[in-house]
Parts: C-alpha cells; sequence; structure tokens
C-alpha cells in the first residue's frame, strides 16, 4: 500500500492551545496486556469515571474496531501490525482533537506500539501494562478463546503460538489478579494526574 502523491494534509485553523482551553486535555492512555488480562474491563471503568467528572473520555475496543473499520483484517502478524498501525492513526486523530482515547489492545509487538508513541505529542502518549500472567489469564479465558488455542482451533493466538512482547519502560504496570476494579481505576487515575494529564480539581469536583 503506498500513499498517492495527490493528497495534501489540512491542518485546523484552531491552535492547540485554544483547543484545550475551551475541551480540555486530549491523550491516549494505551493499555497492553493478554487476552483476559483486563484491559477492556479497566480500560471501560476508567472511561465511565472519568467521563462523570466531566472528562471527554472514549475507549476504542480492538473487537469493536474488527467489526467495521478493521474488519477486513485477519489474526496474521502482518494483519495484526496493520491493524495496530490503524488504531495508532485513529489515536492520533482522537487526541488532536482533545480526546482522552483509552484504547484497549493486546498489541503484542512492541515496535507498533512505539511508532504510535512517536505519532502521538509528546508527554500524551501513556503506555499501560496490564501485566496480569499468563497463568491467570488462562484461568480467567472469559470467552474460552485459551482453550480453544490449546486445542489447536485458533493459530497465532497471544501467549500460546505466537509471542507478546511486553513494554519495557511502561508509564505504568497494573496486575489486576486480586485486584479490586476500583482500586485499578484509582491507579490510572493517579497515573494520569501525576502526568498532568488531567488536574486533581477536575476529578474531584
Amino acid at each position: 500500500m503506498t500513499q498517492s502523491s495527490n493528497t495534501t494534509w489540512h491542518p485546523s485553523t484552531i491552535t492547540t492551545e485554544g483547543r484545550t482551553k475551551h475541551l480540555g486535555q486530549g491523550a491516549v492512555l494505551w493499555f497492553t496486556g493478554l487476552s483476559g488480562s483486563g484491559k477492556s474491563t479497566v480500560a471501560r471503568a476508567v472511561e465511565e469515571y472519568l467521563v462523570q467528572k466531566g472528562v471527554n473520555a472514549f475507549v476504542l475496543d480492538g473487537d469493536n474496531l474488527r467489526h467495521g473499520l478493521n474488519k477486513d483484517l485477519g489474526f496474521s502478524a502482518t494483519d495484526r501490525q496493520e491493524n495496530i498501525r490503524r488504531v495508532g492513526e485513529v489515536c492520533s486523530l482522537f487526541s488532536t482533537a482533545n480526546v482522552m482515547v483509552l484504547a484497549a489492545f493486546i498489541s503484542p509487538f512492541r515496535a507498533g506500539r512505539d511508532a504510535i508513541r512517536k505519532k502521538i505529542e509528546p508527554q500524551t502518549f501513556l503506555e499501560v501494562h496490564i501485566s496480569t500472567s499468563l497463568e491467570n489469564c488462562q484461568e480467567r479465558d472469559p470467552k474460552g478463546l485459551y482453550k480453544r488455542a490449546l486445542a489447536g482451533e485458533i493459530s497465532d493466538f497471544t501467549g500460546i503460538s505466537s509471542p507478546y512482547e511486553a513494554p519495557l519502560r511502561p508509564e505504568l504496570r497494573l496486575d489486576t489478579a486480586g485486584k479490586s476494579l476500583e482500586a485499578c481505576v484509582e491507579e490510572v487515575v493517579a497515573l494520569l494526574k501525576a502526568s498532568q494529564i488531567i488536574s486533581a480539581k477536575a476529578t474531584t469536583e
């Protein structure tokens, strides 16, 4: 796939400062981890918390995007890389529009996640590694995918027949095993405050 030479990027007439003044800070909170680790559960709980506090937050979920934008992609290494590349483009646009994007994707390859970080404004991409162990994820197996993968019914399944490259220096590591959902949300919100993505005032009023 090559980029057409007949396209031109059209910048907004609204400055980043002006948009932020009226809409708040945009950012990308990238949740990565094994299937069943709790990525989407934590992301949606954080979304609910932030929206209740007046923050324009929205979850991008891997399964949901495969129903539309990425429905033409399979699960080979090449397709998974393209899946994440497209998601990164969407995240970049959303964050530029001052949306707090909560992206919940296995995103197994470190290079793909690092490429997205480079596209986002500095200090507004926060990587959250949901570091729940493979053993705990297999015990949970909410969709029965590990059982099917171990039976040979699913190929290229992360953690079983395909590798997962854990982040080297994520902004937060969060193991959901033995931890309440409320405690997980508190840790993520604390990260947002420490990173000055949201203010303490914005989430306590």
